[in-house]
């Protein structure tokens, strides 16, 4: 079938809002099997024509369709089923067709897109046909050397155009013999705590803060050291305070994950006049740097270390995609040996032929103009979510918080809501929120006033006002059953 039957009839007396019923009529076509995986639906302007309805509430229906998978958008192509669905036997019953969604580990990446997915860059948006035609030209120039064992450190290639990109957008100047290649953030953490760490060792964690690099220094024996974060960041001072012995730091100073907040400039001088009078090491976690929507880049911690203190550490998995799995450290040159003498154990995962393709998009150019291109974007679908949050939500309930740059959005909640139990609650309906209480190193009750109440939600690939609006709705209805009464 290549078109929808249009031979409906809305029902204004409904108590389902017309656009609802528009939704409900063409997901249970998809889910029966009338409308078949590719097929194009009507335009706006055909359906609601055909319905006498205003042509927002036919986007609004579109909208929700399409953030929920079930349709696509392919410009002037128009709208088709999406074909990620795959066939639908026509056996299943009505509660097949409508599965309970599995719970979702907040914490782990998902295979799949799901709306409000934290990590995921605007994949729409990147180009792959550029992409395409780099790693074509690398196949076609593999030589016998090529197919040999790959570098342990990485693609030398990449490790010095890496050190270009860095000198010119980061700031500091390195070689590239200090810099790693590793398969993402994970084996950037793997590498160091391997080479560098001693069980037993503490370690100064962001509170609230990245829970990968929680676990993996949990994982290693650490003493985990919480320090808190306000509008300017980790709060170096009550660290000092409280745990001066530490041997490392790791920080996200450019947005603080989660909060979004930079980490103010006497703060990271205090970092570093600790590191170099400790002789302890600094991780500056610098994952999303290049998304700031308020002028240039702010320049790294690492740019102002004259002790050789900090280790940076990049990645190419928010700024190109996550498939890639490459990531790099930057390590001061006191520390070159040991870290290369640790790698025969952890040698790169990443296949040379990325490497040498990210190698050609950066040195083409390409890189710098798809960054840019990407603060203008993500300015723009941040203020569709943040909109529509503001225009769905009282501020008793929800306050959108302030932020320069990243590539997911903090809400505050109001008191009298548990995020936790609300973040629950929308993964089950298909929502990868996720509640920043759960980034706490350690958890506190709900009734505690400095536990951070507050949720996480990625933005990049909302793609217009309507899709927000849609998404938004489905979140309203989760915190409007939260709060109405008990869990679940």
């Amino acid at each position: 079938m290549s078109r929808f039957s249009l031979s409906f009839h809305l029902d204004p007396q409904h108590n389902a809002p017309l656009y609802r019923q528009i939704y409900q009529r063409v997901k249970t076509a998809i889910m029966e099997g009338k409308l078949e995986t590719g097929s194009r639906v009507p335009s706006v302007r055909t359906l609601a024509s055909e319905l006498g309805v205003a042509r927002a509430t036919v986007e609004n229906a579109y909208g929700l369709l399409t953030a929920e998978g079930f349709l696509q958008s392919r410009g002037q192509a128009g709208t088709v089923v999406s074909a990620s669905l795959g066939p639908i036997p026509a056996s299943l019953s009505a509660a097949d067709r409508n599965p309970v969604p599995k719970p979702i580990n907040p914490m782990l990446p998902s295979l799949s897109s799901l709306p409000f997915q934290l990590g995921l860059p605007a994949l729409d948006a990147f180009p792959r046909a550029i992409w395409s035609r780099i790693v074509a030209r690398q196949i076609r120039h593999t030589s016998i050397n090529d197919l040999g064992h790959p570098p342990l450190t990485g693609v030398a290639a990449l490790r010095s155009a890496i050190a270009r990109y860095l000198q010119l957008s980061r700031g500091f100047t390195c070689q590239p013999e200090q810099i790693f290649i590793c398969a993402g953030y994970a084996a950037v953490l793997d590498l160091l705590i391997g080479s560098l760490f001693k069980p037993g060792e503490g370690v100064w964690l962001e509170d609230p803060g990245y829970p990968v690099t929680q676990a993996f220094f949990r994982a290693a024996g650490a003493v985990l050291m919480p320090v808190n974060v306000d509008e300017e960041g980790m709060n170096v001072s009550q660290a000092v305070v409280e745990f001066p012995q530490a041997r490392f730091a790791v920080v996200t100073p450019a947005h603080q994950s989660p909060t979004g907040v930079t980490l103010s400039l006497s703060r990271r001088m205090a970092l570093l006049e600790w590191a170099t009078r400790q002789q302890s090491w600094i991780i500056e976690d610098d994952y999303d740097s290049e998304f700031r929507y308020h002028g240039q880049p702010l320049p790294s911690l690492k740019s102002l270390d004259t002790q050789g203190r900090v280790i940076y550490a990049g990645t190419f998995s928010k700024t190109m995609f996550p498939a890639l799995r490459c990531g790099y450290v930057v390590v001061p040159e006191s520390l070159v040996e040991k870290v290369e003498a640790y790698c025969p154990l952890r040698s790169c995962a990443t296949p040379p032929l990325l490497q040498t393709s990210i190698t050609e998009f950066l040195e083409q150019g390409h890189f710098y103009r798809h960054t840019k291109r990407m603060r203008q974007l993500y300015a723009e679908r941040r203020g569709f979510l943040a909109q529509a949050l503001t225009a769905a939500f009282s501020a008793e309930v929800l306050q959108v918080t302030e932020q320069i740059g990243g590539i997911q959005l903090c809400v505050r909640l109001g008191q009298h809501l548990d995020d936790a139990d609300i973040a629950r609650r929308a993964r089950e309906n298909g929502l990868a929120v996720q509640a920043v209480s759960d980034w706490q190193i350690h958890r506190r009750e709900a009734a505690d006033p400095l536990r951070p109440n507050g949720l996480l939600m990625g933005f990049p690939n909302i793609v217009s006002a309507q899709q927000a609006q849609a998404l938004v709705e489905r979140l309203a209805v989760v915190i409007s059953a939260a709060s109405a009464g008990p869990p679940a």
